[in-house]
């Protein structure tokens, strides 16, 4: 039986924390800063951060502004000080962690991709939805949806700027696991990760697809590729990188994909094309995304990430081309509450963006999105672009 989470002052959200390395940074950078630049009807309070070892836990506490800590996540679900879990930890462990916190009638923010696995999201929706009917709320963090240029593009789309929509092309482009030397890490370990390049960043894009043209992928034909399938045995893992450590001289298993790329069907026809890799020199960060449609046009590309193209194919041939939209306008989503016109955002303004989403659909009672449902859409995409990779057969991405 699920209750509303119950605060000794109704205009707090005490917050508890699970895990505390690059995610758990990043998220609490936007816990501290939400409420110092929006108006909030609630004000967050970080209260608790949890790590299995009290030592660096306390550390992170000291570093990123937690009250307390706890070394064991049942002990934090349980506790009657925290409304709202922040689930910052490998896959592996979010249905256990997220349904627990659930049951336990605390709100969750969950880290994407959702689960390791299609059954895992489905028991995690299956609890969101359980608790929904008590006023206890879930959401996903596909955070990209919240930077301006990307959400102005939602609008132009759903404003029918763009007409029917066709096509759409997808990347996300990294290199930090390019050179074969680079070291073993959790994510590389199907067990931890559920999958690699797919999961880790392919999940981004299949969102963000979908976000802006307000359209479902319905089925796929991809192919999954490792290049590297042997690396090095970090001699310790150091907290808060993408990679680890230093090499112990042993070698280990890479039990993940390096790099994802597939065609795609959408419900209403369109088609598209992504791509993922971790293995791309030169790119860093590297999300691109373009729609094209009956009427015109969009591009972005998030090493350029406050600025939208956009094509209006109704304008005369003669002056026809793509507009640079600086995202930058008060009147454009989220930037009112930041700097003046041309002083652009950054990559952790859109997790702040994603806790002023967050609290306020919570204080007016509503499902924040995206919900636990949207990511287990989107798990279903990825599985059936493994089982595609695996079957050489376009897959259905429906229940």
């Amino acid at each position: 039986m699920t209750h509303p989470p119950s605060s000794a002052d109704p205009s707090t959200l005490r917050v508890g924390m699970v895990g505390h390395a690059f995610m758990g940074a990043t998220h609490s950078h936007a816990w501290r800063t939400a409420p110092r630049f929006f108006d909030l009807p609630l004000h967050p309070v970080m209260q608790v951060v949890c790590g299995r070892d009290a030592t660096r836990a306390g550390a992170a506490a000291d570093r990123l502004g937690w009250s307390e800590t706890e070394t064991d996540w049942r002990q934090l679900v349980q506790r009657d000080d925290v409304d709202l879990i922040d689930i910052c930890t490998p896959g592996d462990t979010h249905a256990e962690v997220a349904v627990a916190a659930l049951e336990a009638g605390k709100h969750v923010l969950c880290e994407k991709p959702l689960a390791n696995s299609v059954t895992e999201a489905e028991a995690m929706t299956d609890a969101a939805e359980r608790a929904a009917a008590s006023g206890v709320m879930a959401m996903v963090g596909f955070t990209y949806r919240r930077v301006p240029a990307v959400a102005l593009a939602r609008k132009l789309v759903a404003d029918g700027r763009l007409g029917e929509i066709r096509q759409v092309r997808a990347q996300y482009l990294q290199d930090w696991i390019a050179d074969p030397s680079a070291p073993l890490s959790w994510r590389l370990d199907k067990k931890q990760a559920g999958s690699g390049a797919l999961g880790d960043i392919g999940a981004h894009i299949v969102d963000l697809a979908q976000f802006i043209t307000g359209d479902r992928i319905a089925s796929v034909s991809g192919h999954l590729q490792t290049f590297v399938h042997e690396r090095p045995v970090a001699a310790e893992s150091t907290a808060g990188t993408l990679g680890g450590g230093g090499a112990s001289g042993e070698t280990g298993p890479v039990s993940v994909d390096d790099a994802a790329v597939f065609l795609a069907s959408f419900a209403s026809g369109a088609l598209g094309v992504f791509e993922a890799t971790r293995f791309a020199y030169g790119r860093k960060n590297a999300i691109r995304l373009e729609v094209n449609g009956s009427l015109g046009s969009l591009a972005f590309d998030f090493e350029d990430m406050n600025v939208l193209q956009l094509f209006d194919a109704t304008e005369p041939a003669e002056t026809a081309g793509f507009r640079r939209i600086l995202v930058t306008e008060p009147e454009h989503p989220y930037v009112g509450a930041w700097w003046p016109a041309g002083h652009g955002l950054g990559y952790e303004h859109a997790f702040t963006h994603q806790v002023v989403d967050l609290v306020r659909a919570l204080a007016a009672g509503e499902q924040p999105t995206p919900s636990f449902a949207d990511g287990l859409q989107v798990q279903r995409v990825l599985a059936a672009v493994e089982t595609s990779s695996h079957t050489r057969q376009w897959q259905e991405t429906t229940a």
